[in-house]
């Protein structure tokens, strides 16, 4: 119940716009998801996901590759700044690896 008040604490908060849209991390137990959202029309801009790949290592290993592979799809897509989500998860761990190589890959937050 705590996590839900956390999660809606952050997220009244922060709001992506065409220009920041917002990056929103959700991470279970088995999977990792990423997607870059704009607020305003309500749509997914660029998503990456750890459901339905065969990938190998540690949970914080596959958090920075999909912070790797999200800062790239972004790139494509022309998004250079965002506004960080992390839900109701705490930035450390698995969150903060996720968060280091997408900023190594060049998005900024």
């Amino acid at each position: 119940m705590n996590s839900l008040f956390r999660a809606k604490r952050t997220r009244a908060k922060i709001h992506g716009t065409a220009e920041r849209p917002r990056l929103s991390v959700n991470i279970s137990n088995t999977h990792i998801t990423a997607q870059i959202i704009n607020d305003d029309e309500g749509k997914t801009l660029v998503y990456s996901t750890t459901v339905g790949k065969k990938l190998n290592g540690s949970k914080t290993e596959l958090a920075a590759v999909i912070g790797k592979e999200i800062a790239e799809k972004a790139k494509k897509a022309k998004i250079k700044t965002v506004v960080f989500d992390r839900g109701a998860k705490l930035y450390a761990g698995r969150m903060s690896a996720l968060a280091d190589a997408a900023r190594k890959e060049g998005l900024e937050f």
